[in-house]
């Protein structure tokens, strides 16, 4: 993956700072950029939600730099910020479930740790805050496609926190003149996604099920229709980011395929994959879940170059190639 650029500058000029790098949407970012020779990459995460193994393999660079370190620091965030040029701040607690289990901590990490990580690339001159924003900011919006300008209110607290980083964000850029942009993720998914921790995504746990010939349990009919984005098209759309036009900056961007899936054909289509029979188990619908999502992604496509390679079908069969080719490495990281 990633041998084809998503960027034309010569990145060897630039020191970027990943929160959450050891992630999964953030250790893809990590492995492209020092794939592509950037100067310094530095990884702050507290492994709460990341993996050591995730970046393992990229240690040896000279170019990667690790700190182990909370957001909710704003030391540490100051410190990381330090002699940085560009943010890309995928650090946050995910998870709708989570944060309707417990909304204190949600809100500790994706709304106190956001701001500190805005004061801190305030402080320190960054050129640029990139930073994970979610669709699940369209709450109980029933317009499709979904339109950057058109949200309705928020279904979680998960939903909520969200929404207040894009507020954030806009305020700091008004007041601060800190240059930022949100990337709205679509249901992400791929090499790296987690299938072992209790909110684990829907893609991770119905690859898991499979290869350990047990029966997935699909929340509610299973019509729920969803536009599953695949991580390198979340790459591209951070890569382009960094470098998009001066009228690019400030606004928040769906990153997503634009093509929906429900959850029984996503299921049908994984289990053509792994050959199996199994039938699954339909349980209670999520609270705070969503019924419909898809996206428009025709602003991140005007305005930051976004034009997502991988359809889902495609990105199915990498994951699961990868999932089937590292099951040791999976079961290694808890």
């Amino acid at each position: 993956m990633y041998n084809t650029p998503f960027h034309k500058e010569d990145l060897s000029k630039y020191s970027i700072l990943i929160t959450g790098g050891a992630g999964f949407i953030g250790s893809h970012l990590v492995e492209y950029l020092l794939k592509h020779n950037a100067k310094k990459v530095r990884v702050l995460d507290n492994l709460s939600n990341g993996y050591y193994k995730n970046i393992e393999p990229f240690i040896s660079n000279a170019a990667l730099e690790y700190e182990n370190g909370d957001i909710r620091d704003l030391e540490a965030c100051e410190k990381a910020c330090t002699n940085i040029d560009f943010v890309l701040h995928e650090a946050a607690l995910g998870s709708v479930p989570r944060s309707v289990a417990d909304p204190i901590t949600t809100n500790d990490v994706n709304v106190s740790g956001f701001l500190n990580m805005l004061v801190a690339s305030r402080n320190a001159g960054v050129k640029r805050f990139i930073y994970a924003a979610s669709s699940s900011t369209y709450g109980d919006s029933k317009t499709l496609p979904k339109k950057e300008e058109v949200i309705g209110r928020p279904l979680s607290p998960y939903a909520v926190t969200k929404y207040v980083n894009e507020l954030y964000a806009d305020v700091f850029n008004r007041t601060y003149g800190l240059n930022t942009i949100g990337l709205r993720y679509f249901n992400v998914f791929g090499p790296r996604q987690d299938p072992k921790g209790a909110y684990a995504a829907v893609i991770p746990l119905f690859i898991d099920a499979l290869v350990e010939n047990r029966p997935p349990v699909i929340n509610g009919d299973g019509e729920q229709i969803r536009d599953f984005t695949f991580v390198q098209n979340a790459v591209e759309a951070n890569i382009k980011a960094l470098f998009s036009p001066e009228e690019s900056l400030n606004k928040v961007y769906n990153v997503a395929v634009g093509e929906t899936t429900s959850l029984n054909k996503l299921y049908s289509e994984l289990r053509t994959l792994a050959n199996s029979s199994l039938e699954p188990i339909y349980g209670p619908d999520r609270k705070g879940d969503i019924r419909q999502s898809l996206a428009d992604v025709s602003l991140a496509n005007k305005y930051l170059g976004y034009n997502p390679a991988i359809k889902i079908e495609e990105g199915l069969k990498i994951t699961y190639d990868w999932f089937i080719n590292n099951i040791d490495f999976i079961n290694k990281r808890k």
